[in-house]
């Protein structure tokens, strides 16, 4: 069996000599058996061989000193032939949850479940939403095409009185999740069961269930709306945005009847008492949260997550810092100024951002880097510096053109392009390390309203990937051009977006994708807030 150490000594240290490797291997076996390992030791004090002066510490350090020498060296040293690697994706296969969704109609369900999912597919666990009125609407949908015969979905059909249509709708729910434990079983990892799921009977037949699956749990997340505002706005957002229950109807007329379904949910709705679920409570989306036997890793980072949403409406604005000396230059990374027309470009702006921020309160958050802190400069608003906001970390890549980096590292400058997303340079980050850095980030973005952030390349398009909902495979290919503000306005279910380009010059530091003819995403749809009525699931 490998020794712990071995791995580490392989990574990080350069090739050693057979010599040092045998006394490398030595000291491991003290370590393994400490009723071997000499007085000198125990007590702190290396053996002979290894004393200053010693004849293996001066062969360690020549065997290290040409790691230690500048990334412009000519020809690359031994040690650093293979500057990098790609990184594993975690094993997240042994994380199976189900999450039932608790909460009558127009209370933020769907949007809390497609919150949840992009966050965590963000982080790189599988999910997926299942929803119960998708999976109505696409059978009924289907039954049509097939047969000609039209389903009546008004709030009658919604009646607990209504005995053969609620048979009905119990038995979506159960199909729904099997479909969900099947899908589990495939690989998944956390799965939502999107419903009312408003009743202690049926909770206990999902928890029933569930509990049949060996390595799967169960927790329901409760959405309790209060807010008369904030109920009204969701029912015009179902009747105004093409469901397809209320097709043809008037306006007026479909409200009324999604105000009687509502009724007749809220005739027989049980909120969450029950003392064995494991359950969080969610009042008007954030403003007071209830946990109750939420265990585990998992379950846990799902909670914090929740706990940090809100539904204000607000703005998020992203851009680059200006033209940089090294962007001119054609050099990645390092922390070099602004360029004269980026120094424009932050003259500019203060003007482009009143315009469009009016009186509101706005925050603005930097990197710690020279030039986006010179770039926020002229705004007259509070400011924050995130460390986390810093470029992805080219190693020793840093302050390389990408010609340099081709004619030094081939197979390198070839395994990046090759799964950029992966790529880590030797001694800095890859994207993934870059998303997970970026987490912190994230959960407080969540929680602040009007926010400003002048970052990099790297970082905004992985902000960016997180409110598109985009896939991994795209992610380091957005383009994020110089000299433009990208307005994010989060919705329900997604973001609208509208891009600012100020008419000051500046390089194009994008490359597109090897081999590609299409780099997505140039051109950006103007909305992603599309409700999907129908789903994959029937």
């Amino acid at each position: 069996m490998d020794h712990p150490h071995e791995d580490h000594n392989r990574v990080h240290f350069p090739i050693l000599s057979s010599e040092l490797t045998a006394a490398l291997g030595a000291i491991e076996d003290m370590a393994d058996n400490t009723d071997a390992v000499p007085d000198s030791v125990v007590r702190g004090r290396p053996p002979a061989i290894f004393r200053a002066g010693g004849p293996m510490l001066k062969q360690f350090d020549e065997s290290t000193a040409s790691s230690r020498k500048g990334s412009q060296a000519p020809t690359p040293p031994r040690s650093v032939v293979g500057i990098g690697n790609k990184v594993a994706k975690p094993d997240y296969s042994e994380a199976k949850i189900v999450l039932a969704m608790v909460g009558l109609p127009a209370r933020g369900k769907s949007y809390l479940s497609n919150k949840l999912m992009r966050y965590l597919k963000w982080l790189e666990y599988d999910v997926q939403v299942f929803n119960v009125g998708q999976l109505r609407r696409s059978r009924a949908h289907h039954k049509a095409q097939q047969s000609g015969i039209l389903e009546d979905h008004t709030s009658s059909y919604f009646s607990h009185n209504n005995v053969e249509a609620t048979k009905l709708r119990e038995q979506l729910a159960e199909d729904s999740l099997e479909m969900l434990i099947r899908w589990l079983k495939r690989g998944g990892n956390v799965a939502i069961h999107d419903a009312t799921n408003s009743t202690r009977m049926r909770r206990a037949k999902i928890s029933a269930r569930v509990a049949k699956e060996k390595g799967m749990s169960v927790i329901f997340l409760e959405s309790i709306c209060n807010d008369p505002t904030v109920i009204a706005a969701n029912v015009a957002l179902k009747v105004s945005s093409g469901d397809p229950d209320y097709k043809d109807l008037p306006r007026e007329v479909a409200e009324r009847d999604f105000l009687r379904r509502i009724k007749e949910y809220e005739a027989v709705y049980e909120t969450i008492t029950e003392p064995h679920l494991s359950y969080l409570r969610i009042t008007d989306v954030g403003n007071e949260v209830t946990l109750s036997r939420i265990n585990g890793y998992l379950q846990s980072r799902i909670a914090f997550y929740l706990m940090n949403l809100h539904v204000k409406p607000r703005n998020i604005f992203l851009s680059r810092h200006g033209e940089s000396q090294f962007n001119v230059e054609g050099r990645i990374g390092g922390d070099s100024l602004l360029s004269e027309r980026g120094l424009e470009y932050a003259h500019a702006l203060p003007e482009l951002v009143r315009n469009n921020i009016g009186d509101a309160p706005l925050i603005v958050w930097t990197s710690t880097l020279q030039r986006t802190i010179q770039t926020a400069g002229e705004l007259p608003y509070p400011k924050l510096t995130w460390k986390s906001l810093d470029e992805l970390d080219a190693g020793v890549c840093d302050g390389m053109t990408y010609e340099e980096i081709e004619q030094a590292y081939p197979e390198d400058f070839a395994n990046r392009d090759e799964d950029k997303f992966n790529y880590r340079y030797r001694g800095g980050e890859s994207y993934r390390d870059v998303v997970v850095r970026l987490e912190p980030v994230i959960m407080e973005l969540e929680r602040q309203e009007n926010i400003l952030i002048f970052g990099h390349q790297a970082i905004l398009r992985c902000l960016y990937a997180y409110f598109h909902d985009l896939p991994q495979a795209d992610l380091p290919y957005i383009n994020v051009p110089l000299h433009t503000v990208i307005k994010l306005t989060p919705k329900a279910y997604g973001c609208d977006e509208e891009r600012y380009t100020l008419p000051i010059k500046a390089v194009d530091t994008h490359r597109p994708k090897p081999g590609s003819t299409v780099s997505p995403p140039d051109v950006v749809p103007a909305s992603t807030t599309k409700r999907e009525y129908f789903g994959t699931n029937a």
